[in-house]
């Protein structure tokens, strides 16, 4: 395959990060991410294979991709997931293979996900409250996701991340208990700003409850936090650790530090949009070029031409900023 990376866009950030969404569909209905009721999913038909996207994963390999993070909606829901894991995982340059899941079926699943060779999972836990859990996921479930916890625990997988979204007037009871939570299975923790990529469009930049907020009710609780040093630069999360060694704690702050500076990320939808940001309102058509029989060479050149037009950044502090259409469930986490 005639191709040569890196992934360099006009600032210079180098793009060895790609987050891949394996479907729009979820199980449960967070306000932060879906609508409550009649949602239009995309027909099956119009979601990439698990053949093309390996093809579309081994084209941007060859391009100095060495991170994979599979998405959704939720992943889980995507029948015989851990095929496309083993595919995936099979990719030469692939070094990192992670997933972000609700948690709700990972009880079922968490095994044969580790053994397919999937490295590294991200479990959404927003509260340990079921009245809390239900305002959020406007569902049930908060027990099945920490079955599925116990279970990813029990699988062996490398690294354990546990994501919580922070929304002022929701969550604030929830920031201790979370901490302890993790802090007692020795699994991360990691804050995350509440963004406006909800389908309902009511977010308001009041209802962020910022990582510094956070930090400093985990402080006022806990002590002084620690700064741990960035493994990766281009990591979105400020990580720290706790006093007593019992853990670590990470803020991802988009709306009130951004660092847009540092990204390394694009990401490619269920139907085979690419994009080059979270907040972009343009996407690269690859379904198209894989259904069409383009070349490697002309799919990775669609790569390329994505990053050539990234902007500096998601712009959310600007007064210009323009929300993208399309929520987060069908974007991708």
């Amino acid at each position: 395959m005639a191709i040569t990376g890196p992934l360099i866009d006009r600032f210079g950030r180098v793009h060895t990060n790609l987050r891949v969404s394996v479907t729009d569909r979820c199980n449960i209905r967070c306000f932060y991410c879906m609508p409550a009721a009649n949602v239009r999913f995309l027909p099956r038909s119009e979601i990439l294979s698990f053949e093309e996207i390996t093809r579309f994963v081994q084209v941007c390999a060859a391009l100095g991709i060495t991170k994979v993070r599979l998405t959704g909606g939720e992943p889980l829901v995507r029948a015989d997931l851990p095929r496309l894991v083993r595919m995936l995982a099979a990719i030469p340059g692939i070094q990192d293979l992670a997933m972000t899941t609700n948690g709700l079926l990972l009880a079922e699943h968490a095994e044969a996900l580790r053994e397919a060779g999937l490295h590294r999972l991200n479990i959404s836990l927003d509260a340990l409250h079921e009245e809390t859990f239900q305002r959020i996921a406007r569902r049930s479930g908060l027990d099945k996701v920490l079955q599925g916890i116990d279970a990813a625990c029990r699988a062996g997988f490398r690294r354990i991340r546990l994501n919580a979204v922070a929304i002022r007037g929701v969550t604030e009871p929830e920031i201790i208990p979370l901490a302890e939570f993790a802090r007692q299975r020795r699994l991360e923790l990691r804050f995350i700003e509440y963004m406006p990529l909800d389908a309902d469009r009511k977010w308001q930049p009041d209802q962020v409850l910022s990582g510094e907020e956070i930090r400093a009710v985990l402080e006022q609780h806990f002590g002084p936090l620690v700064p741990v040093p960035r493994e990766d630069p281009s990591q979105p999360a400020v990580d720290y650790s706790y006093r007593d060694g019992s853990g670590v704690v990470g803020f991802i702050n988009p709306v009130t530090q951004p660092f847009c500076h540092e990204c390394n990320r694009l990401r490619i939808t269920a139907e085979g949009q690419v994009r080059n940001c979270l907040f972009s309102t343009v996407e690269w058509d690859a379904r198209r070029l894989l259904r069409e029989g383009a070349s490697d060479e002309q799919i990775a050149q669609l790569v390329r031409d994505c990053i050539a037009a990234k902007m500096p950044g998601h712009g959310i502090d600007k007064p210009d900023f323009v929300r993208p259409v399309r929520a987060m469930f069908e974007i991708g986490g």
